[in-house]
């Protein structure tokens, strides 16, 4: 499973809800004091390890007006002797379940990322310490709406195995049947909203301040891992997956889906067929049970392109705790709680890059990577093209047998980032997949020729483009569209012209440089209030005093002297403020 401290993640290569309800914008956290204690102690974490500098770069303080003195500088001792990539990866492995799902995430990312970085982040483990049997049996019994009893034959306390975001208990079912249940961790929802709050307000400070990644879109990064996210929490939704991945490979005899059972199924809970199989990564037992690796791993990597280029929905996170064999050589996925999409004409383009860099035609590969990606202006072909060549060159001294696919395309995408082309997340996590499986298929089968294995799909993506029935559809679609387009011209024109008549058309001015000055006005207003609420603190506990009211303590009545602290410790607090901008 995926998996930020998008600050640093960011630095080192140097906007309730997403959708209406998962991520709540925090542009205004400095106003509101959403999440300040989770906020401080992220702080406290980053100058723990030596980041201290991404804050300040960030002004971080300007926005949440927390006083970043009130927040622990201390530092870890020999630190220094840490290498800020691995410092990196301790952060965010301390920071918890969500800054370790957005870490493994981004090790995927070379374009974002230099590769001691990528290389750091792919070391982060998603286990942690098992919730109570006590807390498993409450969330069952409550999302099942009846006693564990009435469920299950049998249960087992122990769990299974345990992750940031939930836990697998074995089971029996009413009916018999062997099962495995994946419980969602307590208040995992929580915790997850207020991070990603959080992280979404430091991206934004990210695209203000620091030049030349309002480019790169960290906002979009971040609320593209969000959404990614929210349909791992529900597991209804991997329950969804299992099933239309199930059916893609129903007449398929390699490959085996574990059953749901949706009576025992919710957001929070679910219960599926027990496997038991031998871990793909376990040379050893295969060997031992009779398996042939060689069958194996031709038909792991079959199967991974049949889901890329024939379906266009992939299991995204097949490691090899995800991926067993049973009898008869035959593969089973688990785990469908990350799955990626790639759509027609990605995969068209794709099959295209991958032909493209084995006949070392670097017009064709230019071409396929400008239509894949994404950009804000269109980059300069001639350096681009030469660009790809070099690293054509570079690569392709030696036969295609020694070439590795997914160390290859992250290196591409690589030499593309550095043109300022932004590549579909879908596309990386695609990518990984197949860099894994591509691991665990050479470990198998030394001799696996990954380039030969490949080459019938995207023979065949050729072949289905030039299909005349995909032709004569793509055409009538176009047509209908045009058709359309040409239909609502008119009738568009007329109400751009009535709107002009009745004096509706707004034209919307925006002036960057302004945003400093409100900023400071912003900060000046709250600096004002807190002063009046000061001042009229002072006042009331002077009133207090002088009128001598009960209970007192040496003759001075308490509610007074309880004023007159809290009235110091906010004068202190605002000194300290005002001397550290350096004015008074």
């Amino acid at each position: 499973m995926v998996c930020m401290t998008p600050v640093i993640l960011f630095l080192q290569a140097t906007k309730g809800r997403i959708e209406a309800m998962f991520i709540q914008k925090i542009g205004v956290i400095g106003k509101t004091y959403r999440h300040i204690q989770r906020y401080r102690q992220i702080l406290t974490v980053l100058f723990k390890y030596g980041f201290g500098d991404v804050v300040d770069t960030l002004k971080i303080e300007q926005y949440l007006e927390i006083g970043l003195n009130m927040v622990s500088r201390k530092r870890r001792e020999r630190i220094e002797t840490l290498t800020r990539a691995e410092r990196l990866r301790m952060v965010v492995e301390e920071l918890g379940p969500t800054f370790v799902k957005m870490g493994q995430i981004l090790s995927t990312r070379p374009d974002l990322l230099p590769p001691e970085f990528l290389q750091e982040l792919q070391k982060l483990q998603d286990h942690v310490h098992p919730f109570s049997f006590e807390q498993a049996k409450q969330i069952v019994e409550t999302e099942l709406g009846k006693p564990l009893s009435q469920a299950y034959q049998s249960f087992d306390e122990n769990p299974l195995a345990s992750a940031s975001i939930g836990q697998v208990h074995r089971a029996r079912l009413i009916t018999g049947e062997d099962v495995v249940v994946k419980i969602q961790r307590p208040g995992i929802q929580k915790i997850i909203d207020i991070d990603l709050e959080i992280i979404l307000h430091i991206a934004t400070l990210m695209e203000k301040h620091l030049e030349g990644w309002n480019t790169q879109r960290p906002t979009k990064i971040v609320e593209e891992f969000a959404r990614t996210l929210e349909k791992e929490l529900d597991y209804g939704m991997e329950a969804a997956h299992t099933e239309h991945f199930a059916m893609q490979f129903s007449q398929d005899a390699t490959i085996y889906v574990p059953k749901i059972y949706h009576e025992a199924t919710t957001r929070r809970v679910l219960t599926m067929e027990r496997i038991e199989g031998i871990k793909i990564s376990d040379v050893h037992r295969l060997e031992e049970e009779g398996l042939d690796r060689r069958i194996i791993a031709r038909s792991g990597f079959d199967l991974i392109m049949k889901q890329v280029f024939t379906y266009g929905f992939f299991h995204a996170d097949p490691h090899p705790g995800n991926v067993f064999v049973l009898p008869q050589n035959v593969i089973c996925y688990l785990d469908f709680g990350m799955m990626g999409r790639i759509d027609t004409r990605t995969r068209d383009h794709f099959a295209e890059l991958l032909m493209s860099i084995v006949q070392r035609n670097e017009t064709k590969v230019t071409n396929a990577l400008i239509t894949i990606t994404s950009h804000e202006e269109e980059p300069d072909r001639h350096l681009l093209e030469r660009a790809v060549g070099e690293f054509i060159d570079r690569h392709f001294y030696r036969s295609l047998k020694e070439v590795e696919l997914g160390i290859l395309l992250y290196q591409l995408f690589d030499v593309v980032a550095k043109f300022r082309l932004r590549i579909p997340p879908d596309l990386f996590l695609m990518i990984k997949a197949l860099s894994t499986v591509e691991g665990i298929g050479r470990k198998l089968d030394p001799d696996l020729d990954i380039f030969t294995q490949a080459e019938p799909f995207m023979r065949q993506v050729q072949i289905d483009r030039l299909n005349p029935e995909k032709i004569a559809a793509d055409i009538f679609n176009a047509g209908t569209d045009l058709v359309h387009l040409l239909k609502e011209i008119p009738k568009d024109f007329e109400n751009i012209l009535k709107q002009f008549k009745e004096g509706k058309v707004k034209i919307g001015f925006e002036h960057r440089g302004l945003k400093p000055m409100l900023y400071t006005l912003d900060r000046i207003s709250n600096r004002i209030a807190f002063a009046i609420v000061l001042a009229s603190l002072v006042i009331g506990s002077s009133l207090i005093v002088l009128s001598g009211i009960s209970p007192t303590w040496h003759e001075i009545p308490v509610i007074g002297l309880i004023g007159f602290i809290i009235s110091g410790f906010m004068g202190f607090w605002l000194l300290l403020s005002t001397l550290k901008n350096g004015k008074m």
